[in-house]
């Protein structure tokens, strides 16, 4: 592809950015260090883990960034009404965003109905203006498997489907793409998972992503400033 494609492509970056602070040796410092990058980068969200919210909340107020929480993080093995309590309690404490873990067993063992009801109950408690996101595990799925998830994500209501945590393997662009045919234009498609480099996100998006989750967004942004500077 030409640089003229590139540049649309790679057009705002920033704002594809969920910028990922979800570690779990994450500190104060390092939320507080999130939070300042965020904004100097103009980056679309900050995404932590529940215990944070209401910090990242303060530390964001009056800027246009989303907060980001996360329901049934990592493994997503918790039960339906715990990981309802979570969303909704991350949206008390200031939550504009939830990232929610589908039961990735009953993925596996093609329980697609379950995976839709427990969106749809996740959905149901949630106040119309926040977007849920549910992360399917992909790479612990096989294609087919990755499409029918992905058909519960959407009959369960939700605005995205995320191909994982990044806790179990990297994003490829062949996931992406299987996600992106099986949404068919009816709900979003996040990606996530060892996103390090401007190439990759350039990959990514070009495959049909519309959202990034990466804990490098900063190192990837310096990336295209140097890029940029090249040309």
């Amino acid at each position: 592809m030409d640089n003229m494609g590139n540049n649309v492509i790679l057009h705002d970056l920033h704002r594809r950015f969920d910028h990922a602070a979800l570690a779990p040796e994450t500190d104060e410092k390092a939320v507080r260090r999130t939070c300042e990058e965020a904004l100097q980068y103009g980056f679309f969200a900050v995404a932590v883990n529940p215990v944070w919210i209401s910090l990242v909340s303060e530390l964001l107020a009056g800027s246009p960034l989303k907060v980001l929480g996360v329901a049934g993080f990592p493994l997503g093995a918790s039960r339906t009404n715990i990981k309802a309590a979570e969303a909704s309690n991350s949206v008390a404490d200031g939550a504009h965003e939830i990232d929610l873990v589908a039961n990735i067993g009953h993925l596996v063992s093609g329980e697609f109905s379950a995976v839709e009801r427990e969106v749809a109950s996740v959905r149901q408690v949630l106040p119309y203006n926040i977007v849920l996101k549910v992360i399917i595990e992909a790479g612990k799925l096989t294609e087919q498997q990755q499409v029918e998830a992905t058909r519960a994500v959407v009959n369960g209501g939700a605005q995205f489907v995320k191909t994982g945590t990044g806790f179990f393997g990297g994003v490829t662009v062949n996931q992406v793409e299987t996600l992106v045919r099986a949404a068919a234009d009816k709900i979003e498609v996040k990606a996530a998972g060892g996103i390090k480099t401007l190439n990759q996100c350039r990959d990514l998006l070009r495959a049909g992503a519309t959202r990034l989750g990466s804990s490098s967004s900063v190192s990837i942004m310096k990336q295209l400033a140097e890029s940029a500077g090249g040309q």
